[in-house]
């Protein structure tokens, strides 16, 4: 697609790999919006990256449908849709608590599914078309210890790739999913835990280059699937 004819919705766009994608794009020439739950840091990011900001929580079905509809009256319509949002929770099975794990579940799975659903249904009220990236994970492809909740959401979300893509590629639906090893951005913070920092290990903008990548192929191929590993991590 040309990304000067892009019009894109980016959950969890505020920080990390949402934030640094919705840059990427909109230098590239597309229409932006992104999500996200605090109301005061998704302004301040709206406002450095020049774009639409729109609070919402994608475990909320009002939400994930007023963001939809939010995106198609700001822009005029919709034609992306970067299921970035989501968490992360890490604990041996023997300590797993299953409130912790269905916070989980609801982000990075029914979230996920409530927004490729809205999306889903506004690309086919248009007949245009339209692209749908899923943002997963190696731990998509690979268990880990103390991985569970994590894990089994990515391993959900991998999923139901496959499903839509079956049903919506006779739209003229692109469904992509993009599997990044560990990046450094705040997530690992968030989730309490101590990531090392250093030159070798991925950044965000290596993923918002293979998003873009991802999109910029005339739609009539695209990449089912895609792994971004770093190449000598230390």
């Amino acid at each position: 697609m040309n990304l000067r004819d892009a019009k894109i919705l980016i959950t969890g766009g505020s920080s990390g790999i949402g934030f640094e994608t919705a840059r990427t794009l909109i230098e590239a020439g597309a229409q932006v919006a992104i999500t996200g739950r605090d109301e005061a840091k998704l302004q301040a990011a709206a406002e450095k990256l020049k774009a639409h900001g729109i609070r919402a929580d994608v475990s909320d079905a009002a939400d994930v449908q007023r963001m939809v509809d939010e995106t198609v009256r700001v822009f005029g319509s919709m034609n992306v849709l970067i299921n970035n949002a989501g968490i992360g929770s890490f604990a041996p099975l023997v300590a797993l608590d299953l409130a912790e794990f269905r916070r989980v579940m609801d982000t990075n799975v029914f979230g996920a599914m409530l927004a490729g659903q809205a999306a889903a249904r506004q690309f086919i009220a248009q007949g245009k078309g339209g692209s749908l990236i899923n943002i997963a994970s190696t731990a998509a492809q690979r268990g880990f210890a103390n991985g569970t909740a994590y894990t089994a959401s990515k391993f959900a979300l991998a999923a139901m790739t496959e499903c839509w893509r079956a049903e919506l590629r006779t739209h003229g639906i692109r469904v992509m999913q993009l599997n990044p090893s560990e990046v450094v951005t705040e997530f690992q913070a968030r989730m309490g835990h101590q990531q090392v920092v250093n030159e070798t290990k991925l950044r965000a903008r290596e993923i918002a280059h293979a998003i873009k990548a991802m999109l910029e192929m005339d739609d009539r191929g695209f990449v089912t699937e895609l792994t971004v590993w770093a190449t000598n991590p230390k």
